[in-house]
């Protein structure tokens, strides 16, 4: 069964619930959020989608994420997403949302940022490899390895943000 979300205005007001599958195909906006996550030593967490996921099988990641489901807040999205996926138990904080048009359909990106330890436990149904990259080797892997279009996206504006809050 496919995933019921909330489908929002460009103002982020609930106009219905509708399947996942059918926002992605009638270009709704839905809620997702993300999160980049960082360890003590400020290296960012990367993995690559398995092969078996529906959506940017094999491609990589920089940040965990997914549909918020119906009545989520994006915190509370991004903390389930990280403890699906990566077995990760932490408070995610929300740094800024925003329209993004790449990727599957357009969607409201949430995009949140966590400090986690470094010995994670991903979902083999969902994360094939994992690794923690500084900034500039992720910048290097970023122009390398094939990454989802919500991985550039988002993680541009994470810089620009954390650029704009020193």
């Amino acid at each position: 069964m496919d995933e019921l979300v909330e489908r929002v205005d460009g103002q982020d007001r609930v106009l219905g619930v509708v399947s996942r599958r059918e926002a992605i195909r009638e270009g709704w906006l839905h809620r997702v959020a993300v999160t980049v996550c960082r360890d003590d030593r400020g290296r960012i967490l990367v993995h690559r989608r398995s092969e078996q996921v529906s959506r940017f099988p094999g491609l990589y990641e920089v940040e965990v994420g997914g549909a918020a489901n119906v009545g989520e807040s994006n915190e509370q999205a991004a903390a389930r997403e990280l403890a699906e996926e990566m077995g990760i138990r932490a408070l995610p904080r929300l740094l800024f949302t925003f329209i993004n048009r790449s990727g599957l359909s357009p969607h409201r990106l949430g995009v949140h940022e966590a400090v986690v330890p470094d010995a994670v436990v991903p979902d083999p149904d969902e994360v094939a490899w994992h690794g923690w990259l500084t900034e500039p080797e992720l910048g290097s892997a970023l122009l390398e390895w094939r990454f989802t279009p919500d991985s550039h996206e988002a993680f541009s504006r994470y810089l620009a943000f954390r650029s704009a809050q020193s």
